[in-house]
């Protein structure tokens, strides 16, 4: 989205990340909004705010025969992410929304074509995804724009009565995230960080592993987002007004924290027996993105005159309230083949992505790798049932992820993850930040839960419905 007008005012797309960015970089690691350093005094006051509605964890969606969705942002995410949508049974695309007129008109072409009727199209400046969310005809909006607008969008979805689903990071700052649970406990609709990992096949499979006891105790989890972006972060047309690499100018920590802490908490019962308690992180110098632009941007690029702070490597150690210790990774400026780490340490053995590989007791032995396809009857039913063929997307985990979505919303079942899942793993986003202006000290994690973290609830790995 260009400049324009939001609903609390003139307030530009740049404008918005730096005043995301001084948010939660800029309050010191005794703030954070309800974060403290853990070398805070155990007789500080308790800064969690209070509850202003009930909980939502275990709230089922109301049954929908067809599931109707908005969709807000038609870029390049967006208008893959259509496709898949498309392609799952019993929902439809009612209205869309985006700037870019053109991209509007070609998505609402392939809804037609696709058979569905004509969708409600939203152009008209920034704040016309408000109209959208107004609808009647909506009962879920998509979110998939930059960043700095997915909070006002997931916010104004929710008091429009419709449940929200977010891209990843469901918001930038601490601040934010206590806004949108509240809002999701007052207003009784879900807000859904869609994070496409969980929903990956060797991801559900070591989840089932998990929980029946493969790994015996879990001790230790790895996840990142490795991904080499440098071309596309330098391209004038793949992120919109290269809004992705701006956020490089202004912060350094963790910028895309749920793809790997996602699939971790899950197999390690996050918010459903353990929490996230502090964290630590640090940066390598920024380098990479520097020396890339100065062999392959022109001497006349405005991209010449930029700073980049955000560290190349961000490194984070989160410890949860049963000891174990997750490990956190983000770099996407330095060259590297893809890899989300996606590793999962216990008493009993261990499973190591990237490429796939597993050693258990007392299967293996004589510290030799097995074959982690040997144990593809622990895949989950969702793979086993659903063929992920019609969308495809990311090996299938886009399409299972939607199509998961659906099935909730259609038979009135829970969320597999639900608004406090989704605060605590985009909290690293601001933690990560907060932690390495502080040389590395801890950083307490926020209990997003109100200290219901311990209470049994749906998740990822979710029973097959009967129906």
């Amino acid at each position: 989205m260009s400049d324009g007008e939001t609903s609390n005012g003139p307030l530009s797309r740049r404008a918005m990340l730096r005043t995301s960015a001084a948010t939660a970089a800029g309050i010191g690691l005794t703030g954070l909004g309800t974060a403290r350093a853990t070398s805070a005094s155990p007789s500080e006051e308790d800064t969690t705010p209070a509850r202003k509605g009930r909980s939502m964890m275990g709230v089922p969606f109301e049954t929908h025969e067809t599931v109707r969705m908005g969709v807000i942002g038609l870029g390049n995410r967006g208008s893959a992410m259509l496709a898949q949508i498309l392609a799952v049974p019993g929902v439809r695309v009612t209205a869309l929304c985006d700037v870019d007129v053109p991209a509007v008109r070609r998505a609402a072409a392939r809804i037609t074509d696709h058979g569905d009727p004509a969708p409600a199209q939203y152009t008209r400046g920034e704040n016309d995804f408000e109209n959208l969310c107004a609808r009647d005809d909506v009962d879920f909006v998509y979110v998939v724009t930059p960043w700095e607008w997915h909070v006002p969008m997931a916010l104004a979805a929710m008091r429009g009565g419709k449940h929200a689903g977010v891209e990843c990071p469901i918001a930038p700052s601490i601040k934010d995230l206590w806004e949108l649970v509240d809002t999701s406990e007052r207003t009784r609709r879900h807000c859904i960080q869609l994070e496409n990992c969980c929903y990956g096949r060797n991801e559900m499979r070591v989840l089932r592993m998990a929980h029946e006891e493969k790994f015996g105790t879990l001790l230790h989890g790895a996840g990142g987002y490795i991904h080499d972006l440098r071309e596309l972060l330098f391209s004038d047309s793949y992120y919109s007004d290269e809004w992705r690499r701006a956020w490089h100018t202004e912060r350094d920590g963790d910028l895309y924290p749920t793809h790997g802490l996602g699939p971790v908490s899950s197999y390690m019962d996050i918010n459903r027996g353990d929490r996230l308690v502090r964290l630590t992180s640090m940066g390598s110098p920024a380098a990479s993105l520097s020396e890339y632009r100065a062999r392959n941007v022109g001497e006349d690029d405005a991209a010449r005159h930029e700073n980049y702070v955000k560290g190349d490597v961000t490194m984070s150690l989160i410890q949860t309230e049963r000891g174990r210790v997750i490990h956190l990774v983000h770099d996407v400026s330095s060259p590297h083949p893809y890899s989300r780490l996606n590793h999962l340490v216990g008493s009993r053995g261990v499973f190591e992505d990237y490429p796939a590989r597993i050693y258990l007791e007392p299967d293996m032995g004589g510290h030799e790798w097995g074959d982690f396809a040997d144990y593809s009857s622990y895949d989950h039913w969702l793979w086993k049932e659903v063929d992920p063929g019609p969308g495809g997307g990311h090996g299938g985990m886009d399409y299972i992820m939607l199509y998961r979505l659906a099935q909730t919303m259609k038979l009135g079942l829970p969320p597999d993850i639900d608004v406090y899942d989704s605060a605590a793993w985009s909290a690293p986003f601001a933690l990560s930040a907060a932690s390495i202006t502080g040389g590395g000290a801890p950083v307490e994690f926020p209990d997003f839960t109100r200290g219901e973290w311990k209470t049994p609830h749906p998740g990822v790995d979710s029973a097959r419905p009967d129906s």
